[in-house]
């Protein structure tokens, strides 16, 4: 039966034609997705070869565990910035995942993630217990749900497993690394072996179907949008049967939904566009038929799941164990028990429970499930670590027995209260007579219908005061008559007696076919047309065959589907709302033995017959056989059963010795029955008693053995938890060693990049130590100071220079000092200028550990300035000789300088005018509006204009009329360009003329 807890298929699907190419352009509507990475031991190979293929584009985030050192600083995020141009991102505590981002987990923290956000935690198991990958995952699958994927690289052991599978049942999607291309292939083998992988691949191929996978998922709409739609449920109606004749179950009656998202993402995988493409392939894929039914099926299971709600049921279970006597036997059925880890949980709980009321009682577990997969690892009881993650310590220690291979059996106190068989819910007889009914999370897969007729099947199994234990999400409905709570939040009740209890016996929701499987309801026209054979021309060729006497065929819910004969003798219908099914029809005396031999029929697929049955019509009664027979011949009619009318006298006359023969025979039959049994019993007790016998032999040997066994688990167990430890470390240092190994190879690099530096540059350098010690040099240096290869550790006071006036050894302690740079010019003997810069040397940790001195060669530049310096006085001599007023201004029409005669003529000074804008000049003098324009001209053309001529009344010198004339001064940059002003004095010109 169906659960959201599951192992599926250890059938992984392998992508035989991988998308090539790094497809780019991908836009999501809402929603990002986010791809969950797990790596260990050799992933960094693995990680560097995923993200060189990546494109930058994807418009997913990407989350990268490892399993790293707790005491050392990852170099993960720079080693992995070289591989892509995404940004990578070392985690911090609260940062929202953004698309085209790479975050990587920080050394020493546990990693989840809520509504987007990750969260950092601290690590709460030692190092060999931690499962970093796992935790994520987990956590990945509840927050994002169809948005996650998850992808494991090489690493050792199995860490990420039992993550992927939650990321699985939450409709995300999974990956893993090849094991051919895996450094170390432990992480991909156990992650394959879960059954639940989409894709196994080489980290080269990759991001080529990544990319295709959300590319095709973002555009498909959801199906169940469009689940009611008349092609989408024929389409749907087909995947049934070809699931149905695939598997022998029927999904009809599931939730819709749930059927639409499983099969959609199947789509996905495939990239198929629309469900008709689905159903084509799979009517031409045994291995997706079988995939898809282990996807209907699978889930998230482990111990103690919600310890909460088991917590709560500790509670119940203490209150109904104080209530039985010492001699009671308590009655257990877990549904859907998948894997087993439910049921073996409800087992600890119970021998807690009893250790703390101490009390000892005989305990029954029936652990049932429709997958036979999963039943078998339930049987094995075997497990591997990862579920440290979910047990205490305590009830690790108690209940496992830990194995060779760091995988954890499960103790044989324990594992001898469990009987775990293939059981499907809905068509097969439940068990009986129950304490505990354990159904969780599996009623939420069915449809409403369906619901409501399985919880009166479970009331039906329980004992009066029997428990019911329901999954959060799921209610009793309107089965409020039968059943109280005792803890609304958990989800537990207790049975109480209501009207179904006098009721006539159940009639199960279906009834197993004669090939063992189920019969879903009737299907549309188009599924009709897909079996061979018209189903009533069978039932012509049965009939005739048989020379039958009036019979009616049914199907499986007792529905009469063919009437042969008058059967008016035997059937009628009954009152009110119309029905056409048998056991309503069926006159009196005939329903308690026709009801029993269908049952018969549908358990044992044999026919059965009932003679000298009574039947009252129109007052007389009528003796008749009954013979009920399962319909096998055809594959068209399997699950359906002939029930065959024969009046085997006429009753006029004859009743009374007819009945007396009828009564003699039965209780002839009954005698011999009663004394067969009687053997049987003796016989039974005779091999019970030899078998216990033998059993307590054995007993005795095997508690020898035990014991011994017990002393070599205990040294075995913490030899298991130092290889652990051990191997632990062991993956740490290897992700240590391959980070190292990365920066010895920068270093190498960088080494290689400075000694080309060094020599090739133009300028001498000199490195020296704390000690004022020469460390390296450059070989322009030994034109300054003689120095060799050979005198790397010598003091510089050692060495004569070249240089006039300098104390090299005394400007390199005071900066060791005072950490401030200093630089001065000095010269040299044979005429050169050097600008000497002395600096402190710091690490990368920003530690001093030394000065660097440098020597720059200015020789040439000394000679320039002092030309320039020339040339600008000479300038300045002819500016200043000028008898007109000169008047520079910048850009910005601020005042840079002007000429003495300007300083004379307008009678300011230097201070008054210096950075000050035009127009300011004199409370606004020469804020002048035809000067404006003009000025305005020339920043706009860098032009020039000549002899402008200006009548204004100045404060300092009062009316004057002069011609101004106007060149714009060109520079490298536009801020650095002058505008040259010359006025000249028209009044005193013509004074001089006169």
């Amino acid at each position: 039966m169906t659960r959201d807890k599951k192992h599926a298929s250890t059938d992984a699907v392998v992508a035989k034609k991988p998308a090539t190419g790094k497809p780019s352009g991908l836009v999501r509507d809402a929603a990002i997705a986010v791809v969950g990475v797990g790596a260990s031991a050799g992933g960094l190979e693995a990680l560097e070869a995923l993200f060189n293929a990546m494109p930058t584009d994807s418009h997913a985030a990407f989350v990268v565990v490892t399993h790293l050192d707790p005491i050392h600083v990852s170099l993960m995020p720079e080693l992995l910035q070289r591989h892509t141009k995404m940004p990578v991102i070392q985690i911090h505590d609260g940062i929202k995942v953004q698309p085209d981002h790479v975050y990587v987990i920080p050394p020493n923290r546990e990693l989840s993630i809520l509504n987007g956000t990750l969260q950092l935690l601290e690590m709460v198991h030692p190092r060999g217990a931690n499962l970093p990958i796992d935790h994520f995952f987990r956590a990945l699958a509840q927050d994002q749900g169809g948005n996650a994927i998850g992808i494991i690289l090489s690493g050792t052991g199995s860490d990420g497993s039992i993550g992927l599978k939650a990321i699985k049942a939450e409709l995300g999607m999974t990956m893993v690394q090849s094991e051919a291309s895996a450094k170390y292939d432990g992480m991909p083998r156990n992650a394959v072996a879960t059954g639940v992988i989409d894709y196994i691949l080489s980290p080269e191929e990759m991001p080529g179907q990544l990319i295709a996978y959300l590319r095709h998922w973002a555009k498909l709409p959801p199906l169940e949008l469009t689940a009611h739609a008349d092609n989408m449920s024929d389409a749907l109606q087909k995947i049934f049967v070809i699931l149905r004749a695939r598997t022998n179950h029927d999904f009809s009656q599931y939730k819709m939904n749930t059927i639409c998202r499983r099969i959609e993402r199947r789509m996905n995988v495939h990239q198929l566009d629309d469900i008709a493409a689905y159903v084509r392939y799979l009517q031409e894929s045994e291995q997706e038929a079988d995939i898809l039914f282990n996807e209907l099926l699978i889930g998230v299971t482990n111990f103690f799941r919600d310890p909460d709600a088991f917590a709560a049921l500790g509670h119940a279970l203490m209150e109904m164990l104080r209530q039985k006597p010492a001699d009671y036997t308590i009655r257990v059925w877990i549904t859907g028990c998948s894997s087993g880890e439910e049921a073996y949980s409800i087992a600890i709980l119970l021998l807690e429970c009893m250790e703390k009321l101490h009390r000892h009682f005989s305990v029954q577990i029936f652990g049932t499930d429709i997958d036979e997969h999963a039943i078998a690892i339930a049987g094995a009881g075997l497990y591997p670590a990862t579920i440290l993650a979910n047990l205490s310590e305590e009830r690790l220690q108690r209940f496992f027995i830990r194995q060779d291979d760091g995988q954890y059996r499960i103790k044989k106190n324990v594992r001898e209260m469990l009987v775990f068989a293939p059981q499907n819910l809905i068509k097969d007889p439940p068990f009986t007579k129950l304490d505990l009914l354990c159904c969780r999370n599996l009623l939420i897969y069915f449809g409403s219908e369906l619901q409501q007729k399985l919880l009166p099947l479970l009331h039906y199994s329980l004992k009066h005061d029997g428990i019911l234990f329901l999954g959060s999400s799921e209610t009793i409905g309107q089965n409020t008559d039968s059943f109280v709570p005792l803890d609304k939040k958990w989800k537990i009740f207790r049975t109480i007696r209501s009207r179904l209890d006098s009721r006539q016996p159940l009639v199960f929701p279906a009834l197993p076919s004669a090939a063992g499987r189920e019969t879903g309801p009737v299907m549309p026209d188009t599924i009709q047309q897909l079996e061979e054979t018209s189903a009533f021309q069978m039932v012509e060729a049965i009939l005739q065959q048989s020379d039958a006497p009036p019979c009616v065929i049914i199907n499986e819910a007792c529905n009469i589907l063919y009437v042969y004969g008058k059967t008016g003798r035997f059937l009628e219908p009954a009152e009110g709302k119309v029905s056409i099914n048998l056991l309503e029809m069926v006159r009196p005396g005939l329903k308690k033995e026709l009801a029993e031999s269908i049952r018969k029929v549908a358990i044992h697929k044999q026919e059965v017959i009932c003679r000298g049955l009574h039947v009252q019509y129109n007052g007389s009664q009528l003796v008749i056989d009954l013979l009920v027979k399962p319909i096998l011949q055809a594959s068209a009619m399997r699950g359906m059963v002939m029930v065959v009318f024969d009046e085997v006298a006429d009753n006029q006359g004859s009743e009374p010795p007819q009945r007396k023969r009828v009564m003699k025979m039965q209780s002839r039959t009954a005698e011999d029955l009663e004394q067969e049994l009687h053997h049987t019993r003796e016989s039974l007790q005779t091999s019970i008693e030899e078998l216990e016998t033998s059993n307590e032999e054995l007993k005795s040997t095997n508690e020898e053995l035990q014991s011994t066994n017990e002393e070599l688990q205990s040294t075995n167990e913490e030899l298991e938890t130092s290889k652990e430890e051990l191997q632990s470390l062991n993956e740490e240092s290897e992700t240590i060693n391959v980070e190292l190994q990365s920066r010895i190879d920068d270093l190498s690099d960088a080494n290689d990049d400075m000694k080309n530096l060094l020599d090739s540059t133009d300028i001498a350098t000199v490195f020296l130590d704390v000690d004022i010690c020469i460390r390296r040099f450059t070989p322009h240096m030994t034109g300054i100071i003689p120095l060799s290869a050979a005198d790397a550790g010598r003091p510089i006071s050692h060495f004569s220079t070249t240089l006039v006036d300098a104390d090299l050894d005394h400007d390199a302690r005071q900066v060791l000092d005072d950490l401030v740079v200093r630089e001065r010019e000095v010269a040299s003997k044979d005429g050169k200028v050097f600008l000497i810069r002395l600096h402190p040397y710091r690490t990368v940790a920003n530690v001093i550990d030394g000065v660097v001195i440098t020597f720059l060669d200015i020789t040439e530049r000394d000679r320039l300035q002092k030309s320039m310096l020339r040339q600008v006085k000479y300038a300045e001599g002819i500016v200043n000789a000028i008898r007109e007023p000169l008047l520079v201004l910048d850009a910005g029409l601020q005042v840079v300088s002007a000429n003495p005669a300007f300083y004379n003529t307008f009678a300011v000074s230097e201070e008054q005018m210096q950075g000050r804008f035009i127009y300011e000049l004199g409370n606004g003098q020469w804020d002048i509006p035809r000067l404006r324009k003009l000025l305005a001209d020339i920043l706009s053309s860098r032009s020039s204009f000549d002899d402008f001529k200006v009548e204004h009344q100045f404060e300092s010198i009062g009316r004057c009329s002069m011609l101004i004339n106007a060149r714009w001064l060109e520079a490298a940059t536009e801020e650095g360009a002058l505008i040259l002003l010359a006025i000249t004095d028209i009044d005193k010109l013509d004074t001089e003329a006169e």
